[in-house]
């Protein structure tokens, strides 16, 4: 008879708790305007369907992934010139970034894309050593290794000089990194600041948000910038420490001028957001182009975006691709849109590569990519798997668009993460970077579709229903 009556009084705690959520799931979706995916929305009714005791508590914590409000509706929509010779993929990216409320494109100089980790790390260590007022770092993590530990005696250097040093590093990656001597940082004079701690955001609810952003700015005028991290895999690997780290293959590139001001820029919102401080007034001083310059657009998309930047930007080109799309990630779980736009590219006749790695540090990514593989190969599309782990993440498009930096082609980075891209527009700077990206496909072996059997593509679908913030 006890038993009966609890088993009652249970079954309706978690109908209770089953409606509250679904009630808190609605209201937050529309006040907060939380654009979300099906398979996204799908599984946060049917988990606090299910486990409301669970969900609610987990939807609080890291169900938001927009903390801006919807901008007010924008005036007359921008038209092209009609006498434009620029190519139409080109043209749409720029007109979409303004729409979007991107910085406008800007003169650089001095664009040098690193051909491994050893060119990368001297111009780290060049831009470090040759700052005279400031620093700005973000990363996603600093390790405690041999590369890590040298970035860290530099940086910390150059504080001791005189020079304004600001580390920022994200909650979750100070961990996976091996924490670095945070202490020792800030005895030499360096300000460090954790990009929202798993225990504690600036934001309720929102302890999800990751910050993926990669950059180094020196004195506002020039930019290091790319898909790698502060630690030795990233760079030369090590072979004496206690584990010997392989060296992985990336992409980086620096650069000068208004690109770096306006990279300097977000640096500064985001310090300002993990700080709970105040964005400094004022525009980015933008020095003014030479005969020689290139055009190019820093592009942030995350949850500080109202828009899905990279996301929109990508499948905009997609549509307006004429002959080439080359893009090289190292996680491939794209979200259905996306995939789409790459697979209707593949149909109408433009030669869509995809360059992956054979095997990636992310397993579960790996698994779950070879159902929108398969659908991208049957389109036409070719896929190459490269022998070393590949975490460079590149899009060129025909000559006229190259996009470079932190964001992979997968839900996560597209949709949650704090990402940044660079978007070249000058032909010298686009055919720079598809050749980089071609060396990469020669050096790859052909992806080889194999026929699923029905327990694997059950196991897939539920891995991209359930992890669908992979």
């Amino acid at each position: 008879m006890i038993l009966d009556l609890i088993a009652r009084h249970w079954e309706i705690l978690d109908a209770l708790l089953a409606a509250i959520g679904l009630v808190v799931y609605a209201v937050a979706s529309h006040s907060l305007h939380q654009r979300r995916h099906p398979s996204a929305a799908i599984a946060w009714v049917m988990t606090i369907l299910l486990v409301p005791y669970i969900a609610l508590p987990l939807y609080l914590a890291f169900g938001s992934r927009k903390i801006v409000p919807v901008r007010p509706a924008a005036g007359p929509r921008a038209v092209l010139p009609a006498n434009t010779s620029m190519h139409a993929t080109a043209a749409r990216a720029q007109q979409l970034a303004r729409a979007m409320g991107l910085p406008a494109p800007v003169a650089y100089e001095h664009l040098v894309i690193h051909a491994d980790g050893s060119e990368s790390l001297q111009a780290l260590r060049r831009l470090i050593d040759g700052a005279t007022r400031t620093l700005e770092v973000s990363t996603f993590l600093v390790g405690r290794d041999s590369l890590g530990n040298e970035i860290a005696a530099r940086l910390q250097q150059r504080a001791r000089d005189g020079v304004r040093v600001r580390l920022l590093i994200d909650g979750i990656g100070i961990y996976m990194g091996g924490f670095p001597d945070i202490a020792a940082f800030r005895e030499a004079g360096v300000e460090v600041q954790r990009f929202v701690s798993p225990f504690r955001s600036p934001q309720r609810g929102r302890t999800n948000l990751r910050n993926h952003r990669k950059m180094l700015i020196a004195d506002g005028r020039c930019l290091w910038c790319g898909g790698r991290n502060l630690a030795a895999e990233y760079f030369e690997g090590d072979a004496t420490a206690l584990i010997p780290r392989k060296p992985w293959v990336d992409l980086s590139f620096d650069l000068c001028g208004g690109v770096a001001a306006y990279a300097q820029r977000q640096f500064e919102e985001d310090w300002a957001f993990a700080s709970e401080g105040t964005v400094p007034d004022g525009e980015p001083d933008i020095p003014p182009g030479s005969p020689v310059s290139g055009l190019a657009q820093l592009v942030a998309s995350g949850p500080d975006r109202v828009d899905d930047t990279i996301h929109t930007l990508l499948v905009s080109a997609c549509f307006t691709s004429q002959r080439r799309i080359l893009a090289v990630t190292p996680y491939f779980v794209p979200d259905p849109v996306l995939l789409s736009a790459m697979t209707l590219a593949a149909r109408r006749g433009v030669e869509v590569d995809l360059v992956l790695p054979d095997r990636s540090n992310h397993r579960l990514a790996d698994f779950a990519r070879h159902r929108a593989l398969r659908e991208l190969a049957a389109a036409g599309a070719r896929i190459w798997l490269h022998p070393e782990m590949l975490h460079a993440k590149a899009v060129i498009v025909d000559d006229e668009l190259a996009m470079a930096g932190s964001a992979n082609l997968d839900g996560r980075s597209l949709f949650i993460n704090y990402e940044l891209m660079v978007a070249f527009y000058d032909a010298k700077a686009v055919r720079a970077f598809a050749r980089w990206g071609e060396l990469r496909r020669h050096e790859s072996a052909p992806y080889v579709v194999a026929s699923p059997g029905v327990l694997r593509e059950l196991a897939e679908g539920l891995l991209l229903w359930l992890a669908f913030q992979l």
